[in-house]
């Protein structure tokens, strides 16, 4: 499992979001503390999430359940 180095974010929802474009991996951190990968997002997908005006928002309705997920376990 590739370990990504997060940036903290601005969200109700999201602590922190990491991406690596080469195996189209999206890492979020939620307030809770669980931290979840998405395969198969598109750079261009990551570059809206993060330049959302409403993040939490953009990843429930373009993010999630769409891509296929599983748990980092640290």
């Amino acid at each position: 499992m590739i370990l990504l180095e997060r940036q903290p974010v601005k969200s109700r929802i999201l602590r922190s979001v990491g991406y690596d474009a080469t195996t189209k991996i999206l890492e979020i951190e939620f307030q809770t503390g669980l931290v979840y990968q998405y395969s198969g997002v598109p750079p261009k997908v990551c570059k809206d999430l993060m330049s959302s005006d409403a993040i939490g928002k953009y990843f429930s309705e373009k993010i999630r359940n769409r891509f296929h997920t599983k748990p980092v376990v640290r």
